[in-house]
């Protein structure tokens, strides 16, 4: 009889093969008492380099494969290896205690992984999972016990494990991974987003997987409902091969749709364009057909390294984005730092709340030696195409003055040494934070436009966590309150003739995409594998049946009555 689990849905797809179990070696340490300290640091310090070389092939073969934001993953990785506080302090405790290295190491792994885990930030709290993948590495070298090659594997399986680390994920093969499900895991993990990017059909957080499927054993996994079937029926692998082959046909329908604009079946336009973090994401861009870029998240620019990027490093990075666009909007937001997201070389001060705290246009503000770097970089760069620059996390009307009054000094400056700026830059802000919202009429007459970053705005309006999973119902995308604010956004800039984009989860989301087409919404930025089923979902509808279903919605009380409302109308 099969057996039905139920987990996240965190890349689309469907696939049918058999279980390969990710059976993680037995790294028990048991301490001992060395007589030989010296030839003890050698074990280690031999095990520190080979794990190193390993890190720099898989963070290369990342590079090459899936673009230079999940390569940085593995530069911070060579980071905790290279960092003194970790790896002084094993080899002291060796040679202090005399004590074996894997031991040493355990003890001080550990310590520091739990630091990092009861701490609130949820950046903190990923390194907590860098070390621990690192760890386990250089603890297996120490031991002399294999690491499981996932690069290696060369026939067609389901990957089953508890949860695979960025390492394991970064070697994942799609011609013989067909998909991967593990016991846990969100949306937002490191696997989950690198699985998106490679296209390979995954299912996180069921719980259990590893306790129900046995290697060898047929699996079906579903990552559009996030179901997973283990030794199904054969009406269940007739159901689901069926299921496989209708959304073949259903994506060689969509990429009838590269070339063609976007536009409703009553034939109005918007915007479909896709969300990058480096140069080497355009080339998905592309071939899915998105007409631009609506969110250029230079942060990653900035992170994986020990120091500031230069002004040149970043100006080559924007010039390439805008360059290879041809004259296709590009929106390159100002750094966004903070939050969940930290640069160790800045050295900022700890914060019991970090989402509420000194971040973003903030930090810019205040550190405006950088921020004035990053402009004078963008500003160059805008001589090459359609750019224009996005200010994240702006809450009063004086700090997108204050930011735009620096921008305007650089770009005198710029001119003054005789250099190149383009005459047509527009100048926007992310509307992330309620009271933006609330004040968007004041705001759209002094900005060119709005880009709503849902993702924050939603957890600042319902004052819930969107990483705590205790309060994780609260994050609700559909509720009124949500369409509300975005339609005041909306209805703002269209009053001074300007548009409104969305570069939130909710802009490339089904049920959300309806809705947003009917308040208005001028611009959807998502990620570049959702803008051609977007596409044919727009095409499919009209923008009147849609704004009187958005009408409705806004009347509604509850996030699951509107919900209801779109799935009865459109799905």
């Amino acid at each position: 009889m099969s057996v039905q689990l139920n987990g996240i849905a965190a890349s689309a797809g469907i696939a049918i093969s058999k279980a390969f179990r990710l059976e993680t070696p037995d790294l028990t340490v048991v301490k001992k008492t060395v007589e030989n300290v010296e030839e003890e640091l050698q074990v280690f310090d031999s095990a520190l380099e080979k794990s190193k070389s390993e890190l720099e092939v898989i963070k290369e073969k990342t590079k090459n494969d899936l673009g230079e934001d999940h390569a940085e993953i593995f530069s911070a990785h060579l980071l905790v290896l290279s960092d003194p506080e970790l790896v002084d302090t094993i080899r002291q405790k060796v040679k202090d205690d005399k004590v074996n290295s894997s031991f040493a190491l355990k003890e001080v792994s550990d310590t520091f992984i739990t630091m990092f885990e009861n701490m609130d930030n949820e950046y903190m709290k990923e390194r907590a999972a860098d070390i621990r993948d690192v760890s386990q590495r250089l603890l297996a070298h120490i031991l002399g016990k294999p690491i499981v090659s996932l690069a290696e594997l060369n026939e067609e399986v389901i990957l089953i494990a508890d949860d695979l680390t960025p390492s394991d994920t970064a070697q994942l093969n799609k011609d013989f991974v067909k998909a991967f499900v593990t016991d846990i895991g969100g949306r937002t993990s490191h696997s989950a987003i690198m699985a998106r990017s490679m296209e390979i059909p995954a299912v996180v957080g069921t719980k259990s997987v590893t306790k129900s499927g046995e290697q060898g054993m047929q699996v079906i996994v579903d990552g559009l409902e996030g179901n997973v079937i283990i030794d199904p029926t054969e009406e269940e692998l007739a159901e689901y091969r069926q299921k496989l082959a209708d959304y073949e046909e259903k994506k060689k329908e969509w990429a009838k749709l590269v070339h063609e604009p976007s536009k409703s079946k009553d034939g109005q336009l918007v915007e479909l364009v896709a969300n990058i973090g480096t140069p080497n994401d355009l080339e998905g861009v592309i071939n899915n057909g998105a007409e631009g870029v609506g969110l250029y998240r230079t942060e990653f620019l900035y992170m994986g390294r020990d120091e500031l990027p230069t002004e040149e490093e970043q100006y080559e990075a924007y010039k390439k984005v805008v360059q290879n666009l041809d004259g296709k909007p590009v929106v390159i937001r100002t750094l966004d730092i903070g939050g969940d997201k930290e640069l160790p070389y800045l050295d900022l001060p700890k914060e019991m709340n970090p989402f509420l705290g000194f971040r973003a246009i903030r930090l810019c503000l205040e550190k405006d030696d950088m921020f004035r770097t990053q402009l004078r970089a963008l500003l160059r760069a805008s001589v090459f195409g359609n750019l224009k620059i996005m200010f994240p996390m702006i809450a009063t009307l004086d700090e997108f003055r204050q930011a735009k009054a620096i921008l305007e000094e650089e770009k005198k400056k710029l001119q003054e040494d005789g250099k190149d700026v383009s005459d047509s830059i527009e100048i926007g802000i992310m509307v992330e934070i309620p009271s933006t919202a609330v004040m968007a009429p004041q705001f759209a007459k002094e900005v060119d436009f709005f880009s709503i970053g849902t993702n924050d705005l939603i957890q600042y309006t319902l004052a819930a966590d969107r990483m705590n999973e205790q309060v994780s119902y609260l994050y609700q995308p559909y509720n009124p309150a949500i369409l509300r604010l975005v339609k005041m956004v909306i209805d703002a800039s269209h009053a001074e003739g300007k548009w409104t984009g969305m570069c939130g989860e909710m802009a490339g989301d089904e049920l959300a995409i309806p809705l947003l087409l009917g308040l208005g919404l001028d611009e959807f930025s998502m990620s570049a594998t959702s803008v051609l089923p977007a596409r044919s979902q727009i095409s499919q509808m009209t923008k009147s049946e849609a704004k009187e279903v958005a009408e409705k919605a806004l009347l509604l009380n509850t996030a699951d009555e509107v919900k209801e409302l779109v799935e009865k109308s459109f799905l």
